[in-house]
């Protein structure tokens, strides 16, 4: 009898590794068809293949998610966004669950757990830019990771609100990468869990205005346990600082040089971040 279980279970898995390898070629290819929509200079990978750095890509309209199976989360969100007249979006969908992750999570997966289901790719953003479609995709449970209410109603939600506001009037074009952090040691958060979803200790955001010869880069890492009211600025670090903490290479295709002047250094010029760094959120 017990023989007879452990072939089952053996079964099972077999076919959730096959799912997994399956989707992961699939997504792979529809991610190469439709990269240049949602991503810049190549779309993120690991330094290193790693069990946690593994990642398969999700296409949906507007953005891309680099979804970790081993964290039940995403690693990585990817979309761009400019400057738009009329701003006016539909009501707000409802959540739902995403049949392309491993692990089930429900649109109640968060209850009670004191954290938000907080959004990687922005509902106001991608259906302001991209349309409704795009604005129903952001809802999927998949796009949500466990965010406290003060950095998720407040702190990154200021942010969210300057990409749009203040950065996409400034530049033609803006592309954003965003996702969590988690703990170097993988087993120090392995149990921190929201159901099956890892909790994040922080999430960062990387906002690129990608001209050919002279791009230009802000990036920010926000920690979990943010009072809200904090500047943005304070926040600020380098792209090298972001790759450090979560394993991944953002902006693989460029060029030695490009990569250096681009990430190694935080530079501000030209985005007027100090004029946004305390304004309250729009809900606020």
């Amino acid at each position: 009898m017990s023989f007879l279980r452990w072939r089952r279970q053996g079964r099972r898995l077999g076919v959730s590794l096959l799912f997994v390898l399956l989707g992961s070629g699939l997504w792979q290819y529809q991610e190469r068809q439709h990269g240049d929509a949602y991503t810049w200079a190549g779309v993120p990978s690991w330094e290193s293949l790693t069990l946690t750095s593994f990642h398969r890509v999700f296409r949906n309209e507007g953005y891309l998610v680099g979804w970790s199976d081993v964290r039940a989360g995403a690693l990585w969100v990817s979309y761009q966004v400019e400057a738009v007249e009329n701003a006016s979006i539909g009501s707000r969908p409802g959540f739902k669950a995403d049949w392309r992750t491993l692990w089930p999570i429900s649109t109640d997966s968060y209850a009670g757990s004191g954290y938000d289901r907080g959004h990687l790719a922005p509902n106001y953003a991608i259906a302001a830019v991209h349309g409704r479609d795009a604005q129903v995709d952001t809802f999927f449970m998949s796009n949500m990771s466990p965010q406290r209410p003060n950095l998720n109603r407040q702190l990154w939600q200021r942010l969210e609100e300057a990409v749009m506001d203040h950065f996409a009037t400034r530049y033609e074009r803006l592309q954003v990468v965003t996702g969590p952090i988690y703990p170097e040691n993988f087993m120090d958060n392995a149990f921190n869990r929201v159901g099956f979803i890892e909790v994040p200790e922080a999430f960062y955001k990387i906002i690129v205005a990608p001209h050919p010869e002279t791009p230009r880069a802000l990036a920010f890492i926000m920690p979990q346990n943010v009072r809200g009211n904090e500047p943005l600025d304070d926040y600020l670090v380098s792209i090298d600082e972001v790759e450090a903490r979560t394993g991944l290479d953002f902006f693989p295709e460029l060029s030695a040089s490009l990569e250096s002047t681009l990430e190694e250094k935080i530079r501000t010029q030209g985005w007027a971040v100090e004029q946004v760094a305390n304004r309250p959120g729009r809900f606020q």
